[in-house]
Protein backbone atom coordinates (compact mmCIF):
# COMPACT_ATOMS: atom_id res chain seq x y z
CA UNK A 1 0.00 0.00 0.00
CA UNK A 2 2.90 2.25 0.82
CA UNK A 3 4.91 1.54 -2.07
CA UNK A 4 1.47 2.28 -4.51
CA UNK A 5 0.91 5.63 -2.85
CA UNK A 6 4.89 6.98 -3.09
CA UNK A 7 4.15 5.37 -6.95
CA UNK A 8 0.76 7.58 -6.88
CA UNK A 9 3.17 10.72 -5.52
CA UNK A 10 6.06 10.51 -7.86
CA UNK A 11 3.34 10.27 -10.68
CA UNK A 12 1.57 13.45 -9.72
CA UNK A 13 5.02 14.95 -9.37
CA UNK A 14 6.45 14.48 -12.89
CA UNK A 15 2.79 15.35 -14.43
CA UNK A 16 2.43 18.21 -12.62
CA UNK A 17 5.96 19.81 -12.41
CA UNK A 18 7.02 20.47 -15.75
CA UNK A 19 3.62 22.75 -16.29
CA UNK A 20 3.86 24.40 -13.36
CA UNK A 21 7.68 24.99 -13.33
CA UNK A 22 6.34 26.71 -17.26
CA UNK A 23 4.11 28.49 -14.98
CA UNK A 24 6.42 29.78 -12.52
CA UNK A 25 9.04 30.69 -14.93
CA UNK A 26 7.50 31.93 -17.94
CA UNK A 27 4.00 33.66 -16.08
CA UNK A 28 4.37 34.57 -12.54
CA UNK A 29 8.29 35.20 -12.19
CA UNK A 30 7.70 37.99 -15.20
CA UNK A 31 4.82 39.29 -13.51
CA UNK A 32 6.13 39.40 -10.06
CA UNK A 33 9.94 41.51 -11.81
CA UNK A 34 7.27 44.24 -13.78
CA UNK A 35 5.96 45.23 -10.12
CA UNK A 36 9.23 46.12 -9.47
CA UNK A 37 10.45 47.43 -12.50
CA UNK A 38 7.51 49.58 -12.25
CA UNK A 39 9.71 51.80 -9.38
CA UNK A 40 12.68 51.72 -11.22
CA UNK A 41 13.68 53.94 -14.44
CA UNK A 42 15.30 51.62 -16.74
CA UNK A 43 16.24 51.20 -20.00
CA UNK A 44 17.30 47.78 -20.16
CA UNK A 45 20.91 48.35 -20.69
CA UNK A 46 22.02 51.11 -18.06
CA UNK A 47 21.80 50.48 -14.77
CA UNK A 48 18.49 51.10 -12.72
CA UNK A 49 17.61 53.44 -10.76
CA UNK A 50 14.72 54.09 -8.18
CA UNK A 51 12.25 56.13 -8.37
CA UNK A 52 9.29 54.56 -6.43
CA UNK A 53 6.04 56.10 -7.02
CA UNK A 54 7.34 58.72 -9.95
CA UNK A 55 6.00 56.14 -12.74
CA UNK A 56 2.27 56.31 -11.59
CA UNK A 57 2.53 59.62 -10.67
CA UNK A 58 3.56 60.37 -14.21
CA UNK A 59 0.95 57.92 -15.54
CA UNK A 60 -1.98 59.12 -14.02
CA UNK A 61 -0.73 63.02 -15.64
CA UNK A 62 -0.19 61.24 -19.29
CA UNK A 63 -2.78 62.12 -21.51
CA UNK A 64 -1.85 59.59 -23.36
CA UNK A 65 -2.20 56.99 -21.33
CA UNK A 66 -6.04 57.82 -20.97
CA UNK A 67 -6.73 58.43 -24.55
CA UNK A 68 -5.75 54.88 -25.03
CA UNK A 69 -7.64 53.98 -22.02
CA UNK A 70 -10.99 55.64 -23.97
CA UNK A 71 -10.46 53.53 -27.46
CA UNK A 72 -10.08 50.25 -25.40
CA UNK A 73 -13.59 50.87 -23.96
CA UNK A 74 -15.02 51.67 -27.24
CA UNK A 75 -13.72 47.91 -28.25
CA UNK A 76 -14.18 46.79 -24.78
CA UNK A 77 -18.38 48.11 -25.53
CA UNK A 78 -19.04 47.29 -28.94
CA UNK A 79 -16.24 44.32 -29.70
CA UNK A 80 -18.21 41.09 -27.27
CA UNK A 81 -21.89 42.74 -27.72
CA UNK A 82 -21.78 42.47 -31.79
CA UNK A 83 -19.63 39.20 -31.32
CA UNK A 84 -22.12 37.84 -28.95
CA UNK A 85 -25.52 38.80 -30.62
CA UNK A 86 -24.22 37.78 -34.32
CA UNK A 87 -22.96 34.61 -32.63
CA UNK A 88 -26.39 33.81 -30.86
CA UNK A 89 -28.35 34.47 -33.89
CA UNK A 90 -26.33 32.27 -36.43
CA UNK A 91 -26.08 29.54 -33.80
CA UNK A 92 -29.79 29.55 -33.26
CA UNK A 93 -30.22 29.43 -36.99
CA UNK A 94 -28.11 26.40 -37.42
CA UNK A 95 -29.29 24.38 -34.53
CA UNK A 96 -33.40 24.76 -34.97
CA UNK A 97 -33.60 25.72 -38.99
CA UNK A 98 -32.19 22.23 -39.75
CA UNK A 99 -29.85 23.43 -42.82
CA UNK A 100 -28.53 20.97 -44.80
CA UNK A 101 -25.24 22.66 -45.26
CA UNK A 102 -24.90 23.30 -41.35
CA UNK A 103 -21.57 20.96 -40.59
CA UNK A 104 -20.14 23.10 -44.01
CA UNK A 105 -21.15 26.57 -42.47
CA UNK A 106 -19.28 25.81 -38.93
CA UNK A 107 -16.21 25.35 -41.03
CA UNK A 108 -16.76 28.56 -42.91
CA UNK A 109 -17.84 30.69 -39.74
CA UNK A 110 -14.80 28.78 -37.78
CA UNK A 111 -12.30 29.74 -40.54
CA UNK A 112 -10.70 33.01 -39.08
CA UNK A 113 -10.14 31.70 -35.81
CA UNK A 114 -7.51 28.96 -37.99
CA UNK A 115 -5.81 31.78 -38.69
CA UNK A 116 -3.44 34.08 -36.87
CA UNK A 117 -3.85 37.41 -35.84
CA UNK A 118 -1.31 38.34 -38.48
CA UNK A 119 -3.16 36.95 -41.20
CA UNK A 120 -6.30 38.03 -40.12
CA UNK A 121 -4.94 42.01 -39.87
CA UNK A 122 -2.99 41.83 -43.61
CA UNK A 123 -6.58 40.43 -45.11
CA UNK A 124 -8.89 43.24 -43.60
CA UNK A 125 -5.70 46.10 -44.39
CA UNK A 126 -6.04 44.97 -47.73
CA UNK A 127 -10.16 45.02 -47.69
CA UNK A 128 -9.47 48.64 -46.01
CA UNK A 129 -7.12 50.07 -48.73
CA UNK A 130 -8.14 52.73 -50.86
CA UNK A 131 -6.73 51.66 -54.45
CA UNK A 132 -7.49 48.36 -54.69
CA UNK A 133 -9.33 47.68 -51.54
CA UNK A 134 -12.38 45.52 -51.59
CA UNK A 135 -14.81 48.02 -49.12
CA UNK A 136 -14.15 50.81 -51.77
CA UNK A 137 -14.47 48.13 -54.83
CA UNK A 138 -17.88 46.31 -53.36
CA UNK A 139 -19.37 50.94 -52.57
CA UNK A 140 -17.77 51.51 -56.33
CA UNK A 141 -20.94 48.72 -57.46
CA UNK A 142 -23.42 49.92 -54.84
CA UNK A 143 -23.01 53.27 -56.98
CA UNK A 144 -21.28 55.18 -53.75
CA UNK A 145 -18.19 56.52 -55.37
CA UNK A 146 -15.85 57.83 -52.56
CA UNK A 147 -12.86 57.89 -54.66
CA UNK A 148 -9.54 56.13 -53.14
CA UNK A 149 -10.67 57.27 -49.69
CA UNK A 150 -8.25 55.02 -46.96
CA UNK A 151 -10.16 54.16 -43.81
CA UNK A 152 -7.18 53.29 -42.14
CA UNK A 153 -5.58 56.48 -42.63
CA UNK A 154 -8.52 58.83 -41.71
CA UNK A 155 -8.78 60.00 -37.94
CA UNK A 156 -12.98 60.19 -37.95
CA UNK A 157 -13.03 56.21 -39.72
CA UNK A 158 -9.52 54.40 -38.39
CA UNK A 159 -11.11 53.74 -34.92
CA UNK A 160 -14.50 52.03 -36.43
CA UNK A 161 -12.35 50.37 -39.04
CA UNK A 162 -10.47 48.15 -36.46
CA UNK A 163 -13.99 46.81 -34.57
CA UNK A 164 -14.69 44.78 -37.70
CA UNK A 165 -11.47 42.58 -37.71
CA UNK A 166 -11.71 41.20 -34.33
CA UNK A 167 -15.46 40.88 -34.46
CA UNK A 168 -15.04 38.47 -37.85
CA UNK A 169 -12.47 36.81 -36.16
CA UNK A 170 -14.46 36.18 -32.78
CA UNK A 171 -17.65 34.97 -34.06
CA UNK A 172 -17.11 31.99 -35.25
CA UNK A 173 -15.47 30.53 -32.27
CA UNK A 174 -18.54 31.04 -30.29
CA UNK A 175 -21.08 30.20 -33.03
CA UNK A 176 -19.31 26.51 -32.04
CA UNK A 177 -19.63 27.43 -28.69
CA UNK A 178 -23.09 28.49 -28.62
CA UNK A 179 -23.86 25.41 -30.83
CA UNK A 180 -23.03 22.80 -29.13
CA UNK A 181 -24.69 25.06 -25.65
CA UNK A 182 -28.10 24.69 -27.55
CA UNK A 183 -28.07 21.43 -28.90
CA UNK A 184 -27.95 20.05 -25.69
CA UNK A 185 -31.63 22.02 -24.81
CA UNK A 186 -34.32 19.23 -25.05
CA UNK A 187 -36.22 19.53 -27.68
CA UNK A 188 -39.56 18.87 -25.73
CA UNK A 189 -39.26 22.76 -24.62
CA UNK A 190 -39.57 23.87 -27.92
CA UNK A 191 -42.15 21.44 -29.03
CA UNK A 192 -44.54 23.06 -25.87
CA UNK A 193 -43.51 26.73 -26.79
CA UNK A 194 -44.60 26.02 -30.45
CA UNK A 195 -47.73 24.58 -29.33
CA UNK A 196 -48.24 27.42 -27.30
CA UNK A 197 -47.66 29.45 -30.28
CA UNK A 198 -44.14 31.36 -29.30
CA UNK A 199 -42.32 32.50 -31.95
CA UNK A 200 -38.65 31.98 -33.13
CA UNK A 201 -37.42 34.87 -31.54
CA UNK A 202 -39.59 34.48 -28.66
CA UNK A 203 -38.36 30.83 -28.36
CA UNK A 204 -34.51 32.34 -28.56
CA UNK A 205 -35.41 35.03 -25.76
CA UNK A 206 -37.15 33.03 -23.57
CA UNK A 207 -35.79 29.22 -23.83
CA UNK A 208 -32.61 29.66 -25.36
CA UNK A 209 -30.57 32.90 -23.68
CA UNK A 210 -31.70 31.56 -20.28
CA UNK A 211 -30.80 27.96 -20.44
CA UNK A 212 -27.29 28.93 -21.67
CA UNK A 213 -26.57 32.01 -20.30
CA UNK A 214 -23.67 30.83 -18.11
CA UNK A 215 -21.60 30.27 -21.16
CA UNK A 216 -22.90 33.23 -22.32
CA UNK A 217 -21.44 35.13 -19.87
CA UNK A 218 -18.14 33.33 -19.60
CA UNK A 219 -17.67 34.27 -23.45
CA UNK A 220 -18.25 37.66 -22.72
CA UNK A 221 -15.70 37.98 -19.96
CA UNK A 222 -13.23 36.58 -22.37
CA UNK A 223 -14.21 39.23 -24.72
CA UNK A 224 -14.39 41.77 -22.45
CA UNK A 225 -10.60 40.68 -21.40
CA UNK A 226 -9.33 40.79 -24.53
CA UNK A 227 -10.69 43.77 -25.84
CA UNK A 228 -8.69 45.72 -23.04
CA UNK A 229 -5.50 43.77 -22.87
CA UNK A 230 -5.17 42.95 -27.16
CA UNK A 231 -3.66 45.26 -29.92
CA UNK A 232 -2.00 43.00 -32.39
CA UNK A 233 -4.76 44.19 -34.92
CA UNK A 234 -3.66 47.40 -34.01
CA UNK A 235 -0.26 47.01 -34.45
CA UNK A 236 -0.51 45.61 -37.97
CA UNK A 237 -3.06 47.64 -39.39
CA UNK A 238 -2.52 51.27 -37.89
CA UNK A 239 0.82 51.06 -35.31
CA UNK A 240 -1.83 53.42 -33.37
CA UNK A 241 -2.41 55.85 -35.82
CA UNK A 242 -3.03 58.09 -37.57
CA UNK A 243 -2.28 60.79 -34.66
CA UNK A 244 -2.70 58.40 -32.35
CA UNK A 245 -6.56 57.81 -33.35
CA UNK A 246 -6.29 54.18 -32.55
CA UNK A 247 -3.76 53.86 -29.50
CA UNK A 248 -4.97 51.38 -27.10
CA UNK A 249 -2.93 50.46 -23.33
CA UNK A 250 -1.21 47.11 -24.80
CA UNK A 251 0.31 48.93 -28.22
CA UNK A 252 1.29 52.14 -26.10
CA UNK A 253 2.68 49.71 -23.41
CA UNK A 254 4.80 47.80 -26.15
CA UNK A 255 6.20 50.77 -27.54
CA UNK A 256 7.63 52.39 -24.33
CA UNK A 257 9.19 49.30 -23.95
CA UNK A 258 9.97 47.79 -27.38
CA UNK A 259 9.31 50.99 -29.85
CA UNK A 260 11.86 52.71 -32.32
CA UNK A 261 11.96 55.86 -29.81
CA UNK A 262 11.40 54.67 -26.24
CA UNK A 263 12.83 52.09 -24.45
CA UNK A 264 11.64 52.75 -20.85
CA UNK A 265 11.20 49.51 -19.16
CA UNK A 266 10.53 50.88 -15.76
CA UNK A 267 7.68 53.26 -17.04
CA UNK A 268 6.58 50.89 -19.17
CA UNK A 269 5.70 48.45 -16.75
CA UNK A 270 3.86 50.05 -14.74
CA UNK A 271 1.59 50.98 -17.38
CA UNK A 272 1.04 47.32 -17.68
CA UNK A 273 0.42 47.20 -13.08
CA UNK A 274 -2.20 50.02 -14.30
CA UNK A 275 -3.50 47.61 -16.97
CA UNK A 276 -3.64 45.11 -14.72
CA UNK A 277 -5.61 47.09 -12.31
CA UNK A 278 -8.36 47.58 -15.05
CA UNK A 279 -8.75 44.04 -15.98
CA UNK A 280 -9.57 43.13 -12.56
CA UNK A 281 -12.12 45.66 -12.24
CA UNK A 282 -13.75 44.87 -15.26
CA UNK A 283 -13.39 41.19 -14.05
CA UNK A 284 -16.00 42.11 -11.27
CA UNK A 285 -18.12 44.69 -13.64
CA UNK A 286 -18.76 41.81 -15.88
CA UNK A 287 -19.60 39.64 -12.62
CA UNK A 288 -22.16 42.25 -10.75
CA UNK A 289 -23.95 42.80 -13.99
CA UNK A 290 -24.02 39.36 -15.77
CA UNK A 291 -24.71 37.02 -12.81
CA UNK A 292 -24.92 33.64 -12.92
CA UNK A 293 -27.98 32.49 -12.60
CA UNK A 294 -28.24 29.50 -14.29
CA UNK A 295 -31.67 27.81 -15.11
CA UNK A 296 -32.46 24.15 -14.69
CA UNK A 297 -35.38 22.18 -17.08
Amino acid sequence: MQKSRNQKRIFLALAITPAFGGYLLFTLYPNLMSVYYSFLNWNGINEPQFVGLQNYITLFQDKYVWRALGHNLIYMIFVPTLVILISLLLAYLLTNKSYKGTPVYKVIFFFPNVLSSVVVALLWAFVYDGSFGLLNSLLRLAGIDIGEFYWLGDTKTALWAIIPPYVWAGVGFYVVIFMNAMITIPKSLYESAILDGAKPMTRLFQITIPLIMPIIRVGALFLVLGSLKGFEHVLILTNGGPAGSTDVIGLYMFNLAFGSEYHNYGYASAVGMFLFVVLVLAKLLTDKYMANRSVEY
